[in-house]
């Protein structure tokens, strides 16, 4: 088991509400304000945690206040880089804290089409934003975190003004920092997600998506600014969590879509091209379930099982080989016993052998039936017969 955390980004992510989590969840002040107060940079912020409320949902609320003087500089990686190392930090926290600052100047340098050194970083290299980030890194530290999990991320809806003018939401930086995270979008007409937020998922987060396991032991609740029309809360779970290592040691994984439809129209006869066309069309599996629809209909649900890469072609061949208007289609993961193919030498001639070994060890077969069949038929001899004869064979082979 691994001491886990799951984000719950409802309400989007930022740096300072991120800080207010990890307060929450039990990372001590005195540790926050010891580790941050070793940055060169210590008297141009104040760091204020307080308990906040919103919506009647309680948590604490991170501020972090900058000295009147403070420069405002446009800073480098490098620079921050060194600012960092500078602090003496573990090397769990320097080298998070560094890979954060380094996902936002990608983010950056992708935008702008320069090289990651060549950044200026605008918003993201001010005080507060490293102080956002070094807090990050030292309060997932503290917490032992071996793994994290983050389920959908709100970015919020409208328009926001950043360096590169007013633009949508989300910020530029923000949607790059996002890609392939799943995302929901205008439940706030504001943003939600902010570029350092982004940046600490991008650097924190192992899976975006559920785990398969997790059992919570606290809640966190990181207070925003700003009030909304939802309650404007980071919530964190921290836990433990089985990780697919350790819950499907023994199992083969894969992940696959699933495609089915309704059909409740067409001609039974016609099921059996349809079944064809779909296995030429890369389908791993196919099932027809008879069942009733709307005024007691009879009706069949297809269902199909095939690799994402074979999705669009499975779909083609599934609303032009039947009478359905459309499909409806989902990610699955799938864990599999370890298999094999073995031939076994029997008294009908060779037989191709299904193996799975199962995770105590212990193995289970089955003899390919269109082996057994065509050899009876070579044979003159009864299918039963045969088999029973084959499966004997085999058998004991096994067992040898």
């Amino acid at each position: 088991m691994a001491t886990a955390l799951l984000y719950d980004c409802f309400s989007g992510i930022s740096g300072d509400m991120h800080i207010g989590a990890m307060a929450a969840l039990g990372v001590p002040e005195d540790y926050l304000q010891g580790e941050l107060a070793k940055l060169r940079l210590a008297s141009e912020f104040e760091l204020v945690l307080a308990p906040e409320r919103k919506m009647g949902i309680t948590g604490v609320q991170a501020t972090v206040h900058l000295a009147e003087d403070a420069p405002r500089p446009h800073r480098r990686l490098a620079h921050i880089v060194e600012i960092i190392q500078d602090a003496g930090y573990p090397q769990a926290v320097e080298k998070r804290a560094t890979a954060i600052f380094r996902a936002l100047a990608e983010a950056e340098a992708g935008i702008h089409g320069i090289g990651v050194d060549e950044v200026h970083f605008h918003e993201v290299g001010a005080t507060d934003a490293i102080v956002d980030i070094v807090a990050a890194a030292l309060g997932l530290d503290w917490l032992g975190i071996e793994r994290a999990w983050s389920r959908t991320v709100e970015v919020g809806g409208g328009m926001v003004r950043c360096a590169h003018g007013l633009m949508p939401v989300p910020a530029p930086a923000t949607a790059a920092l996002l890609e392939g995270a799943p995302c929901s979008y205008g439940r706030v007409e504001a943003e939600t997600t902010t570029p350092t937020g982004a940046a600490i998922l991008r650097g924190s987060v192992d899976v975006f998506g559920e785990p398969e396991r997790f059992t919570s032991a606290r809640i966190g609740y990181g207070i925003g600014q700003k009030d909304f029309s939802i309650p404007n809360v980071l919530r964190v779970l921290l836990g433990t969590a089985e990780t697919g290592e350790e819950a499907g040691a023994s199992y083969e994984t894969e992940t696959n879509v699933e495609i089915d439809c309704n059909v409740d129209d067409m001609s039974p006869e016609a099921f059996q091209p349809l079944i064809e066309g779909l296995f030429e069309a890369g389908a791993r599996d196919v099932m027809v379930t008879p069942g009733l629809m709307k005024k007691s209909r009879p009706a069949h649900r297809v269902s199909v099982l095939a690799h994402p890469d074979d999705l669009p072609a499975v779909v083609d061949r599934l609303v032009r080989d039947s009478t359905t208007i459309g499909v409806r289609f989902r990610d699955v993961r799938k864990w599999m016993l370890p298999r094999e193919s073995v031939t076994v030498p029997t008294s009908i001639g060779d037989v191709r052998v299904k193996v799975a070994t199962l995770p105590d060890g212990r193995r289970r077969w089955k003899a390919e039936h269109d082996d057994v069949l065509r050899l009876a038929r070579e044979r003159g001899e009864d299918y039963l017969a045969a088999r029973d004869a084959a499966e004997r064979e085999i058998a004991a082979w096994m067992k040898d």
